[in-house]
């Protein structure tokens, strides 16, 4: 049995690496068990809102040092080809999870947080303790953080409703050299899918797209499918045929669930995307990993003061909390994108967004948040 930390968070992402940050701050020991190695590329859109900004600066992770891509436009086409545009009501920065996951890594190694690379077998709750088990050692700590993304082994083990379902969504990502505005997010939609691109750090291109799965393997390679299907949207052409990509070759991911999930299974506290997957449509699931993170790390830090009394009111106010924060946001991402699926809706949205520019602003703030405040 290795020595037992306060907490354990499994996941070393964004909403791991902050939640361990921020408890290791306030004094508790925190474990974090990642399976992967830093620093490394993740599939993700890699555009935070600046709503989170002030939180980062609190954990000590001034991400200025990082050179990000300074964001300010959101721009946005039909799978037509037919675009429009709007200032973003907060602005926000692009930047790699290859540089972010490793900057925070460092930050929680730095505040005395133990980071273990190791893949988790099997977890269990009894008599108020959890025993979190991986191929070499098993841990045991009063609280445990559910940080490990959009899908896991643990996601079986814990026999969660969305992980017995298929899912009809893959997403490839990849960096590219090219040209591309230092401050625009855009999001052009294709024949069964959407791609955000963006800049970060090192004048990089990001470009991830999510792709109809049934539609993706009717085509040999991903070049393929690029060249039949997001082609189309003259935009999409345009990008990919004036950029050179800089991976070996790009990263995929498939089986991506958007289907509700709870935010609390077996006491576990969920964290960033093992809590709820927000659609690429609201292009900010990297902002509300950390402003989970915040959430479940200041819950946490009551109950072990004794002013959250027992676990079930711990698990309940985490919940109450998940849910006002993010809960209508995942809601307008699901019926966006509803909407544009239909290309007759997306068309005849953006001709209102068009005729009534107001409109496509007012839309982005039911997706991102207000600005963290630091008590």
């Amino acid at each position: 049995m290795a020595t037992n930390p306060d907490v354990i968070i499994i996941g070393g992402g964004l909403a791991g690496l902050a939640g361990a940050i921020h408890l290791s701050l306030k004094g508790l020991s925190v474990t974090v068990i990642e399976k992967s190695s830093y620093p490394r590329h993740k599939v993700c859109g890699e555009y935070i809102s600046n709503e989170i900004l002030q939180y980062l600066n609190w954990l000590g992770a001034d991400v200025s040092q990082l050179h990000p891509a300074h964001i300010d436009k959101f721009e946005f086409s039909t799978a037509t080809g037919i675009t429009t545009s709007a200032q973003l009501p907060l602005g926000g920065f692009g930047v790699s999870r290859y540089v972010l996951d490793n900057f925070l890594y460092q930050k929680a190694i730095a505040n005395g947080c133990k980071v273990v690379q190791a893949t988790v077998t099997d977890v269990q709750f009894t008599a108020d303790l959890f025993t979190v088990t991986t191929s070499s050692r098993t841990y045991a700590a009063k609280i445990v953080l559910g940080a490990y993304g959009k899908r896991s082994n643990i996601d079986q083990l814990l026999s969660r409703d969305f992980i017995q379902k298929k899912s009809p969504w893959l997403a490839v990502k990849a960096h590219y050299s090219g040209k591309f505005p230092d401050n625009v997010v855009a999001l052009h939609n294709f024949s069964g899918g959407y791609c955000g691109v963006s800049k970060v750090e090192d004048n990089r291109i990001n470009i991830c797209y999510l792709a109809d799965y049934a539609t993706f393997k009717q085509y040999k390679n991903i070049e393929e499918y690029q060249q039949q299907v997001l082609y189309k949207n003259k935009n999409l052409k345009a990008i990919f045929e004036n950029s050179t990509l800089l991976f070996d070759k790009p990263l995929t991911i498939s089986q991506i669930s958007f289907d509700k999930k709870a935010p609390v299974e077996n006491h576990i506290l969920m964290m960033g995307d093992t809590a709820g997957l927000i659609h690429p449509l609201c292009g900010n699931g990297m902002a509300m990993a950390l402003h989970s993170a915040k959430i479940a790390s200041e819950l946490v830090l009551e109950y072990f003061e004794g002013s959250i009394a027992s676990r079930q009111q711990l698990e309940k106010s985490y919940t109450k909390a998940w849910n006002s924060n993010f809960r209508r946001r995942m809601l307008m991402g699901r019926l966006l994108a509803k909407l544009l699926r239909s290309k007759i809706m997306a068309n005849q949205l953006l001709k209102m967004m068009i005729q009534f520019p107001a409109l496509l602003p007012k839309i982005i703030k039911q997706t991102h948040g207000k600005p963290i405040v630091i008590n």
